[in-house]
């Protein structure tokens, strides 16, 4: 029996995921099994990678809580498989609970709504891989190496295999299959040209430009971003925030509570005089709701009412642009046009859901569905955006103003509440939801006591205080998309000290929104319930060219900027410490919205400008402190450029129709991951999950979740099949073919 040799190139979390599915179906073979697997990994971290070693700083948070996080499939993944018993496959909770059991390390007694450190998911997915590798190892037929060594090149062979070089040009191995799971890299900055001109400034200078922050134990040498020195990151979004913490909780600086439990920072005298911090929004991503969902996610996190993947296809079919994509036809849309009218509606509608309750939400539904009707029929009618928008939400508001006028009247005195519960909604539950979301419930229950008495509940109602800060009338508590997004009014500063004092102020209210939880603060649940529970419909809307290519490209630079900004970001407790640093004043956020580098020649520094602040902060270390987007072409890496080089593969383009092509800088994939190569065939020998395929499909990345079935498993499922299948015939040749015929292929989301 011939062996099956496969190649795995990079050994993080997703090749521990792999390492599962190869387990359980290899232990469950009925026949003889010869099968090499060879594990590249060029950081030698193998389970974890480089990005999640157990090595890197512990300042550093993992950005999901310890219930959200497993290693294996699990009973709820649809067509697993076999499965490894329950003891073979803990999830991260599990993991920790055995771990602080054993060592009684307080670092793992940790609950499921709990956010790990980052380098305590790296310790588990070492352990786990390691498990996975010896169950493969003591099976008959099949052999595991290890190499801590990089992949630099692949080269088609006569016979139909690939050889797999190292970065020297070592001839490493000849597989019948490669799987590329190598993760986050960073791009070359001398092939962008803002990055290019500070990386020059930063030669001819005493100035240091730093191009990428990770790994981040090692993005500034011994001595450097000390006491005497100011630091200035480009991005103030999850990676920014790690540079923080490690300048300064990572040199030894303390957090401790203050009575009104917030955080107070005690420096240790090793930081930078000061931290700049600057994007294009100026605000850092807001802080994670404590997640409430987490105690039954199958029924509580959202499912669509108005954004549904059957909402999107009758947009499509009625307001589409056909265009021709590897030979089939495609019907692009506009995001703008036809589908963020809907993302708008569906968070207005989860927004008041979470405020009134369930009966007013029935009410809402109804009130909106003719127009909503209407819009999937008539695909907005080439309408703009924001008169899209409006005709969606009219019928809500009026709703909704009928709510205001009834339950502040109610609120201010002037409304009996015997009155007000005959109109025909059901005021009784959306007023005692309302004082329960507004005041907590205890206050609310203090309060409805009085409803009897208007006076006296209007003057109960005036005495209370909001935990969270919300408007005590329904006029306070109105949604609106822009508020949401854009919280300081930009009128609001015209100087560094007033954005400061506008910053803070903001941070007060979003840390008490976050604490509030995503199924009771209507601004987080409609955030958390849209953005994030409803990612798999908004990319049924933008995968495989479901945009066309203006739009794409809109989507990916301002709506992903919303996206992250809405729903990913740091827990809390994260947030709190980002809080105190700026009340301390080491972090300096005083640019404000819109800030800019500029090169000051004479001195030799970088300074940041604010254009609305007026602030001109000099920087001395200036930090790209962003997650670079996947590009194969100007990876600093080797293996892309020369797969791109050798036809292997071929970058993704979304093309225009009278309008530029748009390359997001993605691999062209089919649905089932393998690449289209530059002659037009799709290689199935080669397979590629993860970044490599941000572009052709949006929001690829993401750790292994229980109890779901996640479609991080479900894309190592599509690509397992087939590979026992590809084993199961012992052949490595005529494994290509026309692109039209594996474009969409598999089952992909």
């Amino acid at each position: 029996m011939s062996s099956t040799s496969l190649a795995i190139v990079g050994a993080g979390p997703s090749c521990t995921y792999v390492l599962d599915r190869l387990a359980a179906t290899a232990r469950a073979a009925t026949g003889p099994l010869s099968l090499d697997i060879h594990i590249f990994d060029r950081s030698g971290k193998f389970g974890a990678g480089q990005v999640h070693s157990p090595d890197q700083p512990v300042t550093s948070f993992l950005n999901r809580i310890v219930g959200q996080v497993s290693f294996a499939a699990d009973e709820s993944v649809v067509d697993a498989g076999p499965l490894l018993p329950a003891e073979d496959r803990p999830t991260l909770l599990e993991w920790c609970r055995a771990r602080y059991e054993a060592t009684g390390d307080e670092i793992f007694d940790v609950a499921a709504e709990d956010w790990p450190k980052r380098y305590v998911h790296g310790l588990a997915l070492r352990d786990q891989f390691e498990r996975f590798v010896a169950i493969l190892r003591a099976l008959p037929g099949v052999r595991v190496h290890l190499r801590g060594a990089e992949v630099a090149d692949l080269e088609e062979l006569d016979g139909g295999r690939l050889a797999v070089y190292g970065r020297d040009g070592e001839h490493l191995v000849d597989a019948d299959n490669v799987l590329m799971l190598t993760g986050h890299s960073s791009n070359d900055p001398m092939r962008y040209p803002r990055q290019a001109a500070w990386a020059r400034f930063a030669e001819r200078t005493t100035a240091t430009f730093v191009p990428s922050a990770y790994p981040l134990e090692h993005a500034f040498e011994q001595g450097q971003a000390g006491p005497g020195s100011t630091v200035g990151c480009v991005g103030m979004g999850l990676t920014g925030i790690d540079v923080i913490l490690l300048l300064t909780e990572g040199r030894g600086g303390v957090f401790e509570e203050r009575g009104d439990g917030t955080l107070a920072y005690r420096p240790s005298g090793r930081e930078p005089d000061s931290v700049v911090l600057f994007s294009r929004s100026g605000l850092f991503t807001f802080a994670r709701p404590y997640n409430a969902k987490e105690q039954n996610p199958q029924e509580l996190e959202h499912r669509g009412v108005f954004l549904t993947e059957e909402a999107v296809d009758r947009v499509r079919t009625a307001a589409g642009t056909p265009v021709l994509i590897d030979g089939r036809e495609r019907r692009q849309l506009d995001f703008r046009a036809h589908v963020f009218p809907v993302v708008v509606l569906e968070m207005a509608y989860l927004y008041y859901a979470t405020l009134f309750g369930p009966e007013f939400a029935a009410e809402l539904n109804a009130a909106a569905h003719e127009e909503y009707e209407a819009f999937l029929a008539d695909g907005g009618r080439g309408a703009a955006c924001e008169e899209s928008v409006r005709r969606l939400l009219v019928p809500v508001e009026r709703l909704v103003d009928d709510a205001e006028r009834t339950l502040d009247a109610v609120l201010a005195g002037t409304l009996s509440f015997a009155v007000a519960k005959d109109r025909a909604w059901n005021v009784e539950t959306a007023l005692t939801r309302y004082l329960q979301v507004v005041f907590g419930p205890e206050q609310a229950e203090k309060l409805a006591a009085h409803l009897d008495d208007a006076a006296g509940f209007a003057a109960a109602v005036a005495k209370a205080e909001s935990p969270w800060r919300h408007g005590k009338t329904v006029a306070g508590n109105r949604f609106a998309w822009e508020r949401s997004i854009r919280p300081i009014d930009r009128e609001s500063f015209a100087t560094p000290e007033e954005y400061r004092e506008r910053f803070l102020d903001f941070l007060d209210v979003d840390h008490r929104w976050a604490a509030q939880n995503n199924l009771m603060n209507p601004a987080k649940a409609a955030a958390d319930g849209v953005w994030r529970d409803l990612r798999d419909t908004l990319a049924h809307a933008v995968d495989f060219g479901g945009l066309h290519a203006a739009s794409h490209r809109d989507f990916l630079n301002v709506f992903m900027r919303h996206h992250n900004r809405l729903c990913n970001g740091a827990a809390l407790e994260v947030m709190e410490k980002i809080r105190a640093l700026v009340e301390h004043g080491l972090v300096d956020i005083s640019a404000g919205p819109d800030a800019e580098v500029a090169m000051d020649e004479e001195r030799g520094s970088f300074v940041v400008r604010g254009a609305l602040t007026g602030a001109q902060i000099p920087v001395d270390i200036l930090v790209d402190s962003r997650v670079h987007p996947f590009d194969a072409e100007n990876d600093v890496l080797p293996i892309y450029p020369n797969l791109l080089r050798r036809g292997l593969v071929r970058k993704w383009r979304n093309p225009g129709i009278d309008e530029p092509d748009f390359e997001p800088g993605g691999l062209d994939l089919t649905a089932d991951f393998h690449p289209v190569r530059a002659d037009g065939l799709v290689d199935r020998r080669l397979t590629l999950l993860g970044p490599p395929s941000e572009g052709v499909m949006f929001f690829q990345l993401g750790a292994l979740r229980p109890n779901q079935n996640h479609h991080v498993m479900q894309d190592i499922l599509c690509w397992i099949r087939e590979f026992w299948a590809q084993a199961d015939t012992g052949k490595a040749s005529d494994r290509t073919e026309s692109a039209q015929a594996g474009a969409l292929v598999g089952a992909g989301r």
